[in-house]
């Protein structure tokens, strides 16, 4: 190589330099953006956690299957053969208002108010009753195939569970099934939905045995996220293992959310926060 040679190679490389950088940091960039993008299509979605607002009274004897907020009102559903009942409750001081005993074969389960109109299911007496809201008087009656757990409404459709991974939509008016999907996260399927409401756009689910609540998309029933409310009614001062979390209520007009479960002494108003 010779004098003149080397100082003009060296500027060919540095000009190449010159390009090959940005061009680097460009390629890096891309790959960070897929890996990304990838974690969100396998559904990496966070854990929200919760902060307590207020606590108010709940009767520790009902075996709560359903839960319904409405203009700072309270309807509840409680369940167990020969004790299952539909309830008007006062938020603040938990004193039941109305009670509607069912009959001692039906289990009842959840509950959702549309149209001034309050619909409860049952467990496995596959017959869903309709009440009207103000005087809370059955005035109807409707059949489904399989078990009745949780429901909710969309405003326009009632959307129910059933114990699997599966969500139904229903005219509330005709009570056929007109759309089902399957609720999934990145492993799979997820079932035990139990006590369903519907949020700004998302269903929230109770999952049977576990203190959180899934976040899901209505239009796939992909899980959007989860809500963690582990330790806020801690399981050694629960009285018996069927004391689960179970009860989601949404007051649309003043956006309050509300929590509770199965013989919890305590409604929770809660805030959710995103987790640390």
């Amino acid at each position: 190589m010779d004098g003149l040679s080397a100082p003009t190679g060296w500027k060919r490389w540095a000009s190449l330099r010159i390009w090959w950088i940005p061009l680097l940091v460009i390629i890096a960039g891309s790959l960070v953006g897929l890996a990304i993008a990838a974690q969100l299509k396998r559904g990496h979605h966070g854990i929200t956690g919760i902060r307590v607002v207020a606590e108010y009274p709940h009767d520790a004897a009902a075996f709560t299957q359903g839960l319904v907020a409405l203009d700072g009102q309270l309807y509840e559903g409680t369940g167990k053969k020969g004790e299952s009942s539909l309830r008007k409750v006062d938020l603040k001081t938990g004193r039941i208002e109305t009670i509607v005993a069912l009959e001692p074969s039906y289990f009842g389960e959840g509950i959702t108010i549309l149209d001034d109109r309050i619909y409860q299911l049952t467990w496995q007496n596959r017959t869903a009753l309709v009440y009207d809201l103000k005087s809370m008087r059955h005035v109807n009656s409707f059949r489904y195939s399989g078990e009745g757990w949780g429901l909710t409404h969309d405003g326009k459709r009632l959307i129910m569970s059933d114990g699997s991974s599966l969500l139904r939509f229903l005219d509330p008016k005709t009570f056929e099934v007109v759309k089902r999907v399957r609720v999934h996260g990145p492993s799979g399927q997820v079932d035990k939905l139990n006590e369903l409401e519907f949020v700004k756009g998302e269903i929230l689910a109770n999952i049977w045995y576990a203190d959180r609540i899934a976040r899901i998309s209505p239009e796939n029933g992909e899980i959007l996220g989860w809500i963690d409310l582990s330790g806020l009614y801690p399981e050694k001062q629960r009285t018996s293992k069927e004391d689960v979390l179970n009860g989601i209520a949404y007051d649309h007009a003043s956006e309050r959310l509300f929590v509770t479960g199965k013989n919890w002494p305590k409604v929770y108003e809660i805030e959710l926060v995103p987790s640390k």
